[in-house]
């Protein structure tokens, strides 16, 4: 792994150096509008799942039920394909964060199915193993536990990963993003109103948790992000564009896919075939996301109207999702001092001593900080495995 690799990785969560499984896409997959069929999506899942699952097959198959309208919509589309199998939805409830599995088993017992909750008490009590597998310095290995008790029943696991980036589903970014530029705006001026939109991801200091000797700039950083903005496209279908050749692009899937086949699961993601890919993006921005009730992923909403459990769909949906204060509390703080505070990244030169060091005494820290942290914990423990040095 180069440095410009690692910079990037710290920067914004994914090196798109990487090979990807999944289509890389161009402003040039926007341009052409075209009108959608709710039914004719809803028929291309079906086709999907008959392609991935053979027709005779009669053993049980597992799906990831967040309680959103990805999983939930796939949920119902896999009881319909396959009414006479045993399916087993598997839910996380997190230590300490916002519990959704409440929701998940309401949908899952109207929909006919089993219904398994995981309950993770320490979420990086197991980032070391993940790490190993992946090969990559990422924290955020929620995939990990869910394929570990997918293997208890079944051989196939459902997900309905992409469905915020290919039918609006980041709306929390899109209204704040809208609201930080201007029709005058430049590239640069979008860029980084699109980066300051990660709450995650971004810190004001970013510039100072790298050496001198790693020669951080944020022109490198904004480079990689300029031929999703300097385009003709619409604001909205920018960041539709940025956000599919992201994090769901070099990071997600490819983790998600590894963790998958290291367990030996056939990893099954109806809502990223390159057919369905392909036609998601020809959909108008406004036929996906209303920015005046903040909705979004329309289109695939209008499919869950048929199966009635629209009611049962929370509105603002977190996914599976870790409240990350509590877990730095909890667990957090303790394995980055254990991890940071003697750390091979620093001796090596990679990262710089005081700012971790400042941080990990930061009594009022926030979560962007918290979370930049953990990610030089995943990188750390990358390190110390991968590293030949």
């Amino acid at each position: 792994m180069n440095l410009d690799s690692i910079k990037s990785i710290l920067t914004l969560r994914y090196d798109n150096t990487q090979t990807p499984i999944l289509p890389k896409l161009t402003s040039r997959d926007l341009i052409k509008k075209e009108n959608f069929s709710i039914d004719n999506i809803h028929s291309q899942l079906i086709s999907y799942l008959q392609k991935q699952i053979p027709n005779d097959y009669s053993k049980p198959i597992s799906i990831s039920l967040s309680g959103g309208v990805d999983s939930s919509l796939l949920l119902c589309i896999l009881k319909e394909r396959f009414p006479d199998n045993q399916i087993d939805a598997i839910s996380i409830k997190f230590s300490d964060s916002v519990d959704e599995t409440e929701t998940a088993s309401q949908i899952a017992q109207k929909i006919g199915v089993n219904h398994h909750i995981v309950e993770v008490d320490n979420y990086l009590e197991k980032l070391s193993d993940a790490i190993s597998i992946t090969k990559l310095p990422f924290w955020d290995i929620h995939w990990y536990y869910i394929v570990e008790k997918a293997k208890h029943f079944s051989n196939y696991l459902v997900s309905g990963d992409g469905g915020d980036e290919l039918f609006g589903g980041y709306i929390f970014r899109y209204s704040k993003f809208l609201s930080k530029i201007h029709p005058n705006s430049t590239v640069t001026d979008k860029i980084q109103a699109y980066l300051s939109c990660h709450e995650r991801d971004h810190v004001p200091d970013q510039d100072d948790i790298f050496t001198k000797k790693m020669e951080f700039n944020w022109q490198v950083i904004y480079d990689k992000l300029v031929p999703f903005f300097d385009n003709e496209l619409s604001p909205l279908e920018q960041v539709f564009l940025a956000d599919y050749n992201g994090k769901l692009l070099y990071n997600f899937s490819i983790v998600n896919n590894t963790l998958a086949k290291s367990f030996n699961i056939q990893s099954i993601t109806p809502l990223l075939f390159p057919e369905l890919i392909q036609k998601s993006m020809k959909i108008s921005p406004t036929q996906k996301y209303d920015s005046l009730s903040n909705i979004g992923k329309l289109p695939l909403r209008k499919i869950l109207e048929k199966f009635g459990i629209n009611d049962l769909i929370l509105k603002q949906k977190q996914g599976f999702s870790v409240n990350t204060k509590n877990l730095w509390k909890n667990y957090g703080l303790t394995m980055a001092n254990d991890y940071l505070s003697d750390a091979k990244i620093i001796q090596d030169g990679w990262v710089n001593k005081n700012w971790i060091q400042s941080n990990l005494n930061d009594q009022n820290i926030d979560i962007r900080h918290i979370n930049k942290l953990l990610g030089l914990l995943a990188f750390e423990i990358w390190y110390r495995q991968f590293s030949k040095t």
